[in-house]
């Protein structure tokens, strides 16, 4: 009984000693400095918000992940923040809240949104023709049916940030949703790997003003205005920033949002000192089981800094960005815009006749992400109004203005048509919403 007695009072040692231990450690800033509260007192579910947690777990036990993760806010307050599963599941390392993954096409409405704060210091008119930047733009022709005409209006600001601009970056920009993916998300992606390797034709751009200006003789796509199509514009967009900013795309997303709202971990370049929390890529195989795409290493820095996809982030900081947003243009005392300015952004800029084929049903675009006008139709639960975007390496997010409500997953997997992850992560998030907002 002693010698029990004795071991166990050992095991309580032991055990009191790593808790003071892990108290010691101080927690990563990505915790510290998030506006944490108990789901309850923001009129969410606790008990619900568990479901989260089940809901990832089935997704990485069936090896169609390798891990995630997930944030929750309401209100303004992060009520749901967790690491699932592996952040690099062949060296053994569990996914970690702070984690930076490849944000692919949700770089988008960040660099729409630099572009819309110099809407606000009047550098542009939305209808404005791109060409008065861009002058090799001007007098565009378009390829119909094999053959070319004109263009029946000029390709304008609206245009490249609705994606109804009918702009390609190369001849072989696809119009189909796969090809769509690997040319123009993959492209940038390949764009910021090492050059080591020549080309056999014309060696890669090294900057996206390069880039923008040998596409320039090419035929756009179809008339601008006429129809909504997935491609490369928010690349004309980050060039547009840098036009009338005088500076690269990437110095003034630091300096203008990054730095304000605290992003830290967000880049086109990760650092290596950050390189221990980078996120691994898989790629489903036939079966749709996971395999290892891209293991986490350091990249040596690029120049080229697209719109369409390139930076890498957490989910702690996408957060900021989007409760920014919900908030009207600012945060913690920081006014990145006007409150109008968002709203204009929100609203639907496409009409109703132009199906946003990769969102899916119920969706019309605005300035630089997709937003829901049906709920009937959409295959998202969210309200009327929510203005969202994804990445093609799974990463998305939502900001829904009716019920405050932000959610935001992060995952990496080359393809991810085979799960419903998304969507269905939308109705775990708001199945979780039980109180009604007194500001609807």
């Amino acid at each position: 009984m002693r010698a029990l007695n004795r071991t166990v009072g050992a095991r309580i040692i032991g055990t009191l000693a790593i808790s003071v231990v892990a108290l010691a450690v101080p927690p990563r800033a990505a915790e510290t400095d998030l506006p944490l509260a108990k789901p309850e007192t923001v009129g969410v579910s606790s008990v619900r918000l568990d479901r989260v947690r089940t809901f990832i777990k089935d997704f990485v036990d069936a090896n169609r992940i390798g891990g995630a993760v997930t944030l929750i806010a309401r209100k303004g307050k992060v009520v749901h923040y967790e690491a699932h599963g592996w952040r690099d599941k062949e060296a053994s390392q569990p996914m970690v809240k702070d984690a930076i993954f490849t944000l692919q096409s949700m770089t988008k409405p960040i660099v729409s949104t630099a572009l819309m704060m110099l809407w606000e210091d009047g550098r542009f008119m939305l209808d404005d023709p791109i060409s008065k930047w861009l002058p090799a733009y001007a007098d565009k022709q378009v390829l119909v049916d094999g053959r070319l005409v004109k263009a029946n209006r000029p390709g304008t600001v609206r245009h490249v940030l609705t994606h109804t601009s009918g702009l390609a970056l190369t001849p072989n920009d696809a119009i189909t949703r796969a090809s769509l993916f690997a040319s123009l998300e993959e492209r940038a992606a390949a764009a910021q790997k090492p050059r080591s390797t020549p080309a056999p034709t014309q060696p890669r751009p090294a900057t996206l003003a390069e880039a923008i200006d040998r596409a320039a003789p090419l035929p756009l796509y179809f008339h601008p205005g006429e129809r909504w199509q997935y491609g490369a514009s928010t690349d004309w967009v980050a060039i547009l920033v840098e036009k009338m900013s005088g500076m690269s795309i990437d110095q003034f997303l630091q300096q203008r949002i990054f730095a304000p709202l605290g992003m830290r971990d967000t880049h086109y370049n990760v650092p290596r000192e950050k390189v221990n929390r980078v996120a691994a890529v898989y790629s489903p195989d036939r079966t749709g089981a996971i395999t290892l795409f891209r293991k986490p290493e350091f990249r040596e820095p690029t120049t080229y800094f697209p719109g369409v996809a390139g930076l890498n982030g957490t989910a702690a900081d996408y957060f900021k960005f989007a409760q920014m947003l919900l908030n009207g243009g600012e945060l913690n005392g920081k006014r990145l815009l006007g409150r109008m300015t968002v709203d204009l952004m929100f609203q639907n800029h496409i009409g109703t006749d132009k199906p946003v084929d990769v969102r899916g049903d119920g969706y019309g675009f605005g300035l630089g992400g997709a937003v829901l006008t049906d709920r009937a139709k959409a295959p998202d639960a969210l309200s009327l109004g929510t203005w969202t975007w994804g990445g093609a390496w799974g990463t998305i997010f939502w900001i829904d203005p009716v019920e405050e409500l932000i959610p935001i997953m992060m995952i990496q997997i080359t393809s991810y048509t085979h799960l419903n992850i998304r969507p269905l992560f939308s109705v775990i998030a708001s199945q979780a919403v039980v109180e009604p907002n007194a500001r609807k």
